[in-house]
């Protein structure tokens, strides 16, 4: 089994009495990064186990190492299907490498359904946000705070993923609309540490930034840790997405200065949810939109 499989789905290999009746009623939330170190994650799973109990059904979570660790969650899908579980709610590192994998999952007759990040597979249902719309509300509050003309950045998530893309387009597309001049965009792979080692080369090319625009929370307080070392936090706007606990802190204490909300706990209920339903029989809508707002000063004590 692969070793980065969570204990939990390690024991299902080990006891070798456990039935595939058994296995049958237990869920698996398939992240596409641990929960450890990331409080987005960390609340998908919460929402999960949180369905799972109030279902009286079994849920197992499991992540690669890292999101940009495609073929651990690919040997991690594979290893579910051959255990026979219910149902996987899956968030694909990569759509198109999972597509394969999910195809057997149908195969075999385990449902599936994608969580926060859109995949290709036709016929599965997707539950998350309207990234690109949400991205724009970003853009919108920066146009509105940051005089036309000025020089602005966006901090990319994974490009080969729908959600890095689709914030990275809403968050472009809004800026340029309203006369902002994008002068960088750059990937720091949803990372806090590459947000911040990213945003000090944006800036030692561009030191008339005006507004950072970065795909997650992680990688845009990574860019705030930035600005204050270069002591430019007061000159720029930093707003983010997701907002994660450590988002809404760094807000309320007038550092970074906004943020677009998702329902992470929603995610990880709704997948849960929707893969019981599944099993009974139900038809999903082909995606369930949970939905985006944005937080600033004051509203950020909701999100802490």
């Amino acid at each position: 089994m692969n070793k980065w499989l969570y204990a939990s789905v390690a024991l299902f290999a080990m006891a070798g009495a456990t039935t595939l009746s058994a296995q049958a009623q237990t869920y698996v939330l398939g992240m596409k990064g641990p929960g450890a170190g990331n409080p987005f994650w960390a609340a998908v799973e919460a929402g999960a186990k949180a369905k799972g109990e109030e279902l009286g059904v079994e849920v197992v979570v499991v992540a690669p190492p890292a999101e940009s660790d495609v073929q651990a969650q690919i040997s991690q899908m594979e290893d579910l299907i051959a255990q026979g579980v219910a149902g996987i709610a899956l968030a694909p590192t990569d759509p198109n490498a999972l597509a394969p994998v999910v195809e057997a999952a149908k195969a075999a007759g385990i449902p599936v359904v994608f969580v926060d990040t859109r995949g290709i597979n036709e016929g599965v249902s997707f539950i998350g946000t309207d990234n690109e719309a949400g991205a724009a509300l970003a853009a919108k509050y920066i146009c509105d705070n940051v005089e036309a003309g000025s020089e602005v950045a966006i901090l990319q998530g994974l490009i080969s993923q729908s959600t890095g893309q689709a914030r990275a387009d809403g968050a472009k597309a809004g800026l340029e609309a309203c006369g902002l001049k994008v002068v960088a965009e750059q990937t720091a792979e949803w990372d806090r540490a590459k947000g911040l080692a990213v945003t000090e080369t944006i800036l030692a090319g561009n030191p008339n930034i005006k507004a950072i625009f970065g795909s997650n929370d992680n990688m845009a307080l990574g860019a705030v840790e930035a600005l204050k070392a270069a002591a430019m936090l007061d000159q720029v706007t930093v707003v983010g997405f997701d907002a994660n606990p450590d988002a809404a802190a760094s807000i309320l204490a007038g550092e970074m200065t906004a943020t677009i909300a998702q329902a992470p706990a929603n995610m990880g209920g709704y997948g849960i949810q929707a893969l019981v339903d599944l099993a009974a029989g139900k038809t999903l809508d082909a995606w369930i939109d949970t939905g985006t707002v944005l937080v600033t000063s004051e509203n950020a004590t909701e999100y802490q």
